[in-house]
């Protein structure tokens, strides 16, 4: 695998399955090597500014336009549309591996999404889970794909390459690339965010300085593979939020060789760099940002993937759990695995949660009982991994999401045991 990628995505990769397959001193020859087709994949529009704009240049068998028309599938997503409007906290127990035969595009629940598929902004968030390889091809019109395993182990078939991703790992595939998605386990389960702005990033640093976070060589891009294989394909693509396929005579994760930055790329979520205080307060949770989508105002997100890894707790006179807030910002959050320390009980690895703007929340009775009163020493988080998917956009539930026997009905009830301690004769 290519070691090296997120520099501000400013810079180019390329990669050949054989020998002198790219060409050298032009993109688009009159003939390119190995009498492959030449193809532009374009994630930005043409005019966008040079640090901005994501393109890649493919050398394929055969060009993408290479299909018959589309039919719109029968089975579609599951989820449903968009539910009744709720400013309620609610919190789901993990969905279950379905007992037939179940792909990764059969398996995608859609749970909550603060815009429409056609809007060129917001993003919508799908659970799946899956029992079965993927036999067909797929690729998202609508948006770029960040997938979150949270069990079993995925091989991930892309024009460009192949990505293997486990739990505590993460796979970010560029809206409209073909891919197929493989399991190396049994079955499998996880998250996906759906971006429909602008693409995923990393964070500016600010006064942090040039290194933190999440580092630019721990981003890993795929090798050129190809296939050349003719024989019949079921090519789906997600087309305004409907499922729509053609069947081709050959595989289309046909592309030699590739240069560009508008590629796929996975991150292991143990290699984060966190940091935290070292004297007294919890800081503010921007601080575990991964990765990031802006919007046209500077510091507002779209998306910001954000993880609370295993880390040192040290703040001194300090409640150390977050504080309780209330946010702008919309919360989705989901536990890969272990604990998360804001919760005591009721947050399950494969759950979620959704606090919703302006939606007062923060640690659960026993949990805010317990910082309250326990001595204060230098002690580790560890054996955890939660993530919260966070947009300045409302998120709505949709409706499968509000009448699923997973939604917890009790969920305000963890925040009921905190007791009234307020004493006006007692500092």
């Amino acid at each position: 695998m290519n070691l090296e990628y997120l520099s501000g995505f400013g810079n180019e990769f390329a990669s050949e399955a054989l020998p002198g397959a790219l060409p050298v001193g032009q993109n688009s020859p009159q003939q390119a090597p190995y009498g492959l087709y030449t193809e532009l994949f374009s994630g930005t529009a043409f005019t966008m500014v040079r640090s901005e704009a994501r393109r890649t240049w493919l050398y394929r068998i055969q060009p993408s336009a290479n299909h018959p028309a589309f039919s719109k599938l029968e089975r579609q997503l599951a989820g449903g549309p968009l539910g009744a409007v709720t400013p309620n906290r609610l919190r789901w127990n993990p969905l279950e591996i379905p007992a037939e035969p179940t792909d990764f595009i059969d398996g995608l629940v859609g749970m909550v999404a603060n815009s429409g598929s056609e809007k060129p902004s917001g993003i919508s968030i799908h659970h799946y889970c899956a029992n079965r390889s993927m036999e067909r091809v797929f690729f998202n019109a609508d948006g770029e794909l960040l997938i979150v395993p949270e069990q079993g182990r995925l091989r991930i078939a892309t024009e460009l390459g192949v990505l293997d991703v486990e739990p505590l790992e993460i796979v970010v595939l560029p809206r409209g690339l073909k891919f197929r998605v493989e399991l190396l386990d049994a079955q499998a389960r996880g998250y996906v965010a759906e971006n429909h702005g602008a693409p995923l990033r990393l964070p500016d640093l600010g006064p942090i300085g040039s290194n933190g976070l999440a580092n630019p060589r721990d981003f890993l891009t795929p090798v050129a593979h190809y296939e050349d294989l003719k024989q019949p394909t079921t090519l789906v693509q997600k087309f305004l939020g409907e499922l729509w396929a053609c069947e081709l005579d050959h595989s289309p994760l046909n592309v030699v060789a590739w240069h560009g930055n508008n590629v796929p790329y996975k991150y292991d979520l143990r290699r984060f760099n966190t940091l935290g205080t070292v004297s007294f307060d919890h800081p503010d949770p921007s601080i575990f940002t991964v990765l990031t989508s802006p919007t046209s105002v500077h510091g507002l997100a779209n998306l910001d993937f954000v993880i609370f890894p295993p880390r040192w707790m040290v703040a001194e006179n300090t409640f150390r759990p977050p504080w309780f807030h209330r946010n702008l910002m919309n919360e989705y959050m989901g536990l890969i695995q272990g604990a998360y320390d804001a919760k005591a009980e009721g947050f399950l690895p494969g759950g979620a949660s959704l606090h919703s703007c302006m939606s007062a929340h923060g640690p659960d009775g026993e949990t805010c009982t317990k910082a309250i009163n326990v001595e204060l020493a230098p002690h580790k988080i560890d054996n955890t991994m939660a993530f919260m998917f966070e947009t300045s956009q409302v998120l709505r539930p949709t409706r499968f999401a509000l009448d699923c026997p997973q939604l917890q009905p009790a969920y305000d009830a963890c925040w009921a045991s905190l007791p009234v301690t307020f004493n006006p004769n007692r500092r």
